[in-house]
């Protein structure tokens, strides 16, 4: 592109730093997700919880978060995504920090109460990744979505990178409740850098028009908040969810990150609980060692979103481009079943962190939702397949701790797990056939 000079103008960068940010923010999202599963070995000696009890308590956040997910998606279509997040934000950072209060409550048990506030969290969270699907619809052209939705993707393993030793070392040396109120407070501070700097690309003053052209030619939907502001029609009708339902691909992409997300969940919930019951460490010990697989999944879902943006430039095909990261991360993800039959604490180790190298790789659902999702429903089509994914966070931790209680060992839940893997595969390789952009009948 050149000036009236003729002087070459070249685009600006502004989308790196848009997604910068969203990595960070969605970071946190994950860390506030996961404060119970650190602190939560602590406050179930002092509460007297049991493993029921946790898995209730640990799956809360999940029924709200899963059941939200279609109305956030159309409040994102019909209201923008700027406003909407900066709401759930807000929101979800102050009920995170009233969970260091549990216990001091009249009224209710103790479980209740964790419960409530859980499931309160997860209602908040709802509109944070249909919002990410969104902004990286708007700011992304279609060869740079992969890698784009792979780096706020692999915030949930970045996540416990950063945070699982700080809240680990929080419990140790003060008490469980103190990290409820750090991890909210950072919430709030994020809340402030997002309202700050996230725009439509046509609305950024940093984004000049070099850059909102190469987004805009790329397939880039430059406009999304401007646009769907101007329509008067709402997004979520029957009709709508009706075709997103009956769509084959759509049900495939729906049931793969269902299985996928199972894996996740176990990661977030569980397994610092799993490192100090069944393998040894101690709570302080945990924090760190949940951060080497984390860092792992974390690398693996840049890399994942690094092959899939190569494969799609070098043959042009969505589906191979987005469906062979997952055939190998979902086959190396299943070796997760293999800690059944390690007995040393570093193999165990070493074997989850393959897993979620695995999982990380093929990790690239919402680059499929940009893809396929209907230009004009992409906050209704991401909460739907949110909706799907997190269903998963409802199962998971309740059947971890039936399995956990009646077994006496986690080795039942991880073969669990493990099988997800194998079906996710077969998901998109049995169900899903060509991926492209869903188009819908008025």
């Amino acid at each position: 592109m050149t000036d009236g000079t003729g002087t070459i103008v070249r685009p600006t960068r502004v989308r790196y730093f848009i997604i910068a940010l969203i990595f960070v923010i969605t970071s946190l999202n994950y860390a506030d997700r996961a404060t119970f599963s650190i602190a939560g070995s602590a406050a179930s000696d002092e509460l007297g919880l049991n493993a029921v009890q946790m898995g209730f308590i640990l799956s809360a956040f999940a029924w709200s978060y899963a059941a939200a997910q279609i109305p956030g998606g159309a409040l994102l279509d019909r209201f923008g995504t700027r406003w909407i997040y900066i709401a759930a934000i807000g929101t979800w950072s102050v009920f995170t920090a009233i969970q260091g209060f549990a216990g001091f409550f009249f009224g209710a048990t103790v479980v209740t109460q964790l419960f409530v506030m859980r499931f309160l969290v997860g209602l908040c969270e709802a509109p944070s990744f249909p919002g990410n699907a969104r902004i990286v619809a708007a700011w992304f052209p279609a060869h740079e979505r992969g890698t784009a939705s792979a780096i706020f993707n692999s915030a949930q393993y970045f996540s416990l990178v950063a945070f699982a030793p700080l809240m680990g070392w929080i419990v140790h040396t003060t008490s469980w409740r103190a990290v409820f109120f750090v991890m909210g407070g950072l919430g709030l501070l994020a809340m402030v850098a997002f309202s700050a700097f996230i725009r439509d690309p046509v609305k950024h003053k940093w984004a000049n028009q070099a850059e909102i052209d190469l987004i805009r030619e790329g397939g880039g939907l430059v406009e999304l908040d401007s646009q769907n502001r101007k329509g008067s029609e709402p997004t979520f009708t029957w009709h709508n969810v009706r075709q997103l339902l009956t769509s084959r691909m759509m049900i495939g992409v729906y049931l793969g990150q269902y299985c996928i997300n199972v894996l996740t969940y176990f990661f977030v919930t569980w397994f610092p609980i799993y490192l100090v019951k069944d393998r040894g460490f101690d709570i302080l010990q945990a924090g760190f060692v949940a951060a080497v697989p984390a860092l792992c999944g974390f690398a693996g879902g840049i890399v994942g979103g690094l092959i899939s943006d190569r494969i799609l430039a070098r043959t042009g095909s969505i589906t191979l481009a987005r469906k062979a990261p997952l055939l190998g991360g979902m086959l190396l993800a299943s070796l997760i079943m293999a800690a059944v039959y390690i007995d040393s604490q570093w193999g165990v180790v070493a074997i989850m962190s393959l897993a979620f190298f695995g999982k990380g790789v093929a990790s690239l659902g919402w680059a499929v939702m940009s893809d396929v999702a209907p230009r004009k429903l992409a906050g209704l089509a991401g909460g739907v397949f949110n909706t799907f994914g997190n269903t998963a966070g409802i199962v998971t931790p309740i059947v971890v701790g039936i399995l956990v209680a009646r077994g006496g060992s986690f080795d039942t839940a991880l073969v669990f797990v493990g099988a997800h893997c194998l079906l996710t595969i077969v998901a998109y390789f049995v169900i899903v056939q060509k991926l492209e952009r869903l188009e819908l009948v008025a």
